[in-house]
């Protein structure tokens, strides 16, 4: 596949329900890297810069306390949800910024419906959320282990699209990236965690029950991303076997998305004009 160089290029075609095209990851090459600087060292400094662009961002994201941000990170096993959040957020004041994880629903969540758990979780006003899996999981495993037909999942899809929709008309602006490696990338990072005992905690025997599945799941996300990409909440392709490139492409993601809000900080209050503190 030829190398794309604009973030739009690798944002997936927004969902028309009478397309006839076909979406597939197998389009992307997970090694490109299409936004490194040129080495890992400049990849680094680069990703510096952006998170004091993102840290002055979000001071003025939490000032204003009216518009919302969620960045819903997805990917296989050992794609790097949790080393982009440390990546790309190193540099962001903890404070307005909250991350939510999402595992496998518990007994009070499976007897609501599927978005029950994800809503109560959205980002509030002046916060940036980011979701660590999301509400995909629920159109993604099961589908995997055939327990969800067609026209469930059909369903879901609209549900999911009608959800985002609602939080993006109350002011949430929303980035979902999937963060894409290749099967053998996996294979050499799910290695390194049984090689080496520091890395034992991350590391559970499911992981290669899932492994097993890499095309079933690779389809899943085909639909799943194509049924859900929208001008609202469009979902991006992320060449993820560079750890670096992963950080800084999501870095440039949010960064943008931000820049697009003109943020500014709340104007001055005519009370506190003249005043002394003694």
């Amino acid at each position: 596949m030829a190398k794309k160089n604009g973030l739009d290029e690798y944002r997936v075609p927004l969902f028309d329900e009478g397309s006839k095209s076909k979406f597939s990851l197998a389009d992307v090459d997970p090694s490109l890297k299409p936004f490194s600087t040129g080495s890992k060292d400049t990849d680094r400094e680069r990703l510096a810069e952006i998170g004091a662009a993102l840290d002055a961002q979000q001071e003025r994201l939490h000032a204003q306390r009216v518009q919302r941000v969620l960045l819903v990170l997805q990917g296989m096993d050992t794609s790097g949800k949790d080393g982009t959040i440390r990546a790309v957020f190193h540099e962001v004041d903890p404070l307005g910024l909250r991350i939510v994880p999402f595992k496998a629903p518990t007994p009070v969540e499976l007897a609501h419906d599927f978005l029950w758990r994800i809503h109560s979780q959205a980002p509030a006003a002046g916060e940036l959320t980011i979701f660590n899996r999301s509400h995909y999981e629920d159109v993604l495993v099961p589908v995997v282990l055939g327990s969800m037909d067609k026209d469930a999942r059909q369903a879901r899809y609209r549900h999911i699209r009608d959800f985002e929709r609602m939080l993006a008309e109350n002011g949430t602006t929303i980035i979902k990236c999937m963060l894409h490696i290749s099967k053998d990338e996996q294979r050499e990072r799910l290695q390194a965690r049984i090689d080496d005992p520091t890395k034992h905690w991350k590391f559970d025997v499911s992981d290669l029950d899932a492994r097993k599945l890499w095309d079933k799941y690779q389809e899943a996300y085909d639909d799943a991303l194509a049924a859900t990409s929208t001008d609202y909440a469009p979902w991006y392709v992320i060449p993820a076997n560079s750890k670096t490139h992963r950080n800084v492409m999501v870095g440039e993601l949010l960064l943008r998305a931000f820049e697009s809000l003109k943020l500014e900080f709340p104007p001055a209050k005519e009370s506190l004009k003249g005043v002394i503190v003694e």
